[in-house]
């Protein structure tokens, strides 16, 4: 069927997005004892990121949906690589936040675009589990870094790895540009598929574009952008500091550090695909979608609570048991979270209202790098971030249920 070479192509784009951004969580140990960084030196860095990753976000899903999937997501990735190579020249704290700051804005249309692509591309009863696989990309990526990384910078230098890296999406446009189409739109389509694809489809729909300051006067819009911003930053913390709490909690160097991280983030890919494939299952079995949807995110929820305790154990497989089932169950709820934006806003809201949330996000995370790297500083230790960790995603999903009571097509719109 063609349309799992779309997500194919969402997939690799979305390894690609998440190796971009790991590199520097990988290196910050050695570009700190080269460079001179304190913590706050690179939380600034990090936010620096977050701050372009959510201007970006307040145009790029509006562009998305004006100029169509095929030409943002090109024109993104083309951003995006050029600027992660441009790490290779950067030796200050100012120059890699430059680098960061373009990077972000290029990378923020990665999940608007991948969202609106499933939702032109599969019916609702499969668009969990297609967001379950391409957001497996994310998880791929950050396992592919460690090992990947490491060996360009201790071999060649640390400049190497951004350069090898940001190239990759280069080379990922060879094979999108030439193939991707709306499915009416493409002769490789069959009939029977086309059918299929549009077998859930909404009634046809006014080509006008829906405004944000229409999004913002539905209740759903604000508790979608609460639960992100609660939660996402979890996951960018994971991301961005996980190399620098193995080596701070249990000594573990850039030599070493491939295999923890590997599995950890491997947990993150099978998460995402079993919770999409969950959730459809439970679909295919008479259940509704909002019972779907509520039911893997609470199992999700639970999933991550006991991540606090590897803060407390002298055992480092014990910790990154803990952590690799917290990174499972965030895959799992991003695969529902994401589809819960196509669950409920026709198709021509969906990367608007998936910016929107994604904004939300990286608001969360400016100010979650900045408490990281302020606690750090003046505590040496992860207690009340692994705290706080262990319980947003439960939180996040009692205000789901309480504030959307019935995931379903939005009357509004």
């Amino acid at each position: 069927m063609y349309r799992w070479r779309i997500v194919a192509l969402l997939f690799f784009a979305t390894t690609i997005n998440y190796i971009d951004r790991q590199v520097i969580g990988i290196l910050a140990p050695m570009l700190e004892k080269e460079l001179g960084w304190t913590e706050l030196d690179y939380g600034i860095i990090i936010t620096s990121f977050q701050v372009a990753y959510a201007l970006g976000l307040l145009f790029v899903g509006a562009i998305i949906d004006r100029v169509g999937v095929r030409k943002g997501y090109a024109w993104a990735m083309v951003i995006w690589s050029v600027a992660g190579m441009f790490h290779a020249v950067a030796r200050s704290v100012v120059a890699f936040s430059v680098a960061r700051f373009s990077l972000a804005l290029g990378e923020s249309a990665n999940f608007p675009a991948a969202i609106k692509a499933v939702a032109e591309w599969f019916p609702k009863k499969e668009r969990a589990f297609a967001t379950g696989l391409f957001n497996s990309g994310a998880s791929i990526g950050a396992i592919v870094s460690p090992l990947l990384v490491p060996f360009l910078a201790l071999h060649f230098g640390w400049y190497w790895a951004f350069i090898v890296t940001g190239s990759l999406g280069l080379m990922w446009l060879i094979f999108w540009v030439p193939v991707y189409r709306q499915p009416q739109q493409n002769p490789k389509v069959s009939a029977e598929e086309l059918q299929h694809i549009l077998s859930s489809d909404e009634k046809e729909e006014s080509p006008e574009q829906i405004r944000w300051s229409h999004l913002f006067q539905i209740k759903a819009t604000w508790i979608i952008c609460l639960i992100r911003f609660m939660t996402d930053p979890v996951w960018w913390f994971l991301l961005y500091w996980l190399p620098k709490f193995l080596h701070r909690q249990f000594g573990i160097d850039m030599q070493h550090i491939g295999l923890p991280l590997i599995v950890v983030y491997l947990s993150a890919s099978f998460g995402g695909i079993f919770g999409g494939w969950l959730s459809s299952l439970l679909i295919k079995m008479g259940k509704s979608i909002d019972f779907s949807r509520k039911t893997t995110f609470l199992v999700a929820a639970l999933c991550i609570t006991p991540i606090f305790f590897c803060t407390q154990t002298g055992s480092v497989w014990l910790a990154i048991a803990l952590i690799s089932l917290a990174t499972a169950a965030h895959g799992a709820y991003s695969a529902i979270i994401f589809t819960v934006a196509s669950d409920m806003y026709p198709k021509k809201a969906v990367a608007s209202m998936t910016e929107l949330s994604s904004l939300a996000a990286a608001v969360g995370g400016i100010i979650f790098s900045m408490a990281v790297g302020f606690i750090l500083e003046k505590t040496e230790n992860y207690y009340l971030i692994f705290g706080y960790a262990s319980s947003a995603y439960l939180l996040a999903w009692i205000i789901m249920k309480v504030f959307i009571p019935k995931i379903e097509p939005l009357k509004e719109i």
